[in-house]
């Protein structure tokens, strides 16, 4: 086994590894489970206009320190660490979109693939609402608690994959079998954190998934995506419910927020509910 260094100890004690890891199959899918159940999907110092580097010892000392991140930072940081304890990762360049029928890659998402066991394995724990296990990297479905998944080739295998997850905002995700450095993910990244019209701008939004459901919260609604019962939601009333909810539910750590910068974040929560709201009635 790799000795993991210094930036990882407290990322491992946030994801509950407290014994020496050897890597395995099971390893690796309870590393996985832990870090969507643990780590959230989240982009609140993006909406504090600081976006955080997307570097995967910044992102590992992050997640240590209780904050999360979006897919560079939770795939990034992810991939960092599987890595340190001596799995075989390969980075790739990918794409989430809206419409179930592009085939194309735009590389606004950092996906993951891992050899374990004889086995490539889909790692991804920067979807926010995708699997709670790794998948199979082969052509077929998959189902996970209810929730259905699909892999085929895109192009054929040597060139890509297109993940499917049809009950999700976006969902397709295209990866590129090509391997990836993170140095090809920096524009992306630097539009998503900064452009006016990124829904990372736009919008607040925190995902956390277990093995029976997800919890989402987009601006001031909170709500529970489970497959059998459908999505249950309400709105967050005032700052107080709203900033234990995400600390609470979520489990990303506030101790980084100072009064002011809750004051505008609450402040810009309010201004895009007002603005959906409007929308609704048009």
């Amino acid at each position: 086994m790799t000795t993991t260094t210094g930036i990882f100890d407290g990322y491992l004690r946030r994801l509950g590894i407290t014994e020496p890891h050897v890597p395995s199959v099971e390893g690796l899918f309870a590393l996985q489970r832990a870090h969507l159940e643990r780590v959230p999907y989240e982009n609140i110092d993006i909406q504090l206009g600081r976006p955080p580097a997307i570097d995967p010892e910044v992102s590992a000392v992050r997640f240590g320190a209780g904050r999360g991140g979006y897919c560079f930072h939770l795939n990034g940081g992810f991939a960092a660490l599987l890595e340190s304890l001596g799995y075989d990762v390969t980075r790739h360049v990918g794409a989430v979109y809206e419409d179930p029928g592009v085939r194309e890659i735009n590389g606004n998402h950092l996906a993951l693939t891992v050899r374990v066991g004889g086995e490539a394995y889909l790692v991804d724990a920067g979807l926010g609402d995708g699997p709670y296990e790794p998948l199979p990297l082969r052509e077929g479905s998959h189902e996970q608690g209810g929730f259905l998944y699909r892999l085929e080739p895109l192009d054929g295998a040597e060139q890509g994959w297109t993940y499917h997850n049809a009950g999700a905002p976006f969902p397709v995700m295209n990866f590129r079998s090509a391997p990836a450095t993170m140095a090809d993910f920096a524009d992306e990244h630097l539009r998503l954190s900064t452009a006016p019209d990124s829904p990372f701008i736009r919008t607040l939004a925190l995902l956390r998934r277990d093995a029976t459901g997800i919890d989402l919260l987009r601006g001031r609604i909170l709500s529970r995506i489970d497959p059998e019962k459908g999505p249950v939601e309400r709105e967050l009333g005032d700052p107080e419910e709203f900033f234990d909810a995400v600390e609470g539910l979520f489990g990303r750590e506030l101790d980084d927020l100072t009064q002011a910068d809750r004051d505008a974040l609450w402040a810009r929560v309010q201004e895009a509910h007002q603005a959906w709201l409007a929308s609704r009635e048009d």
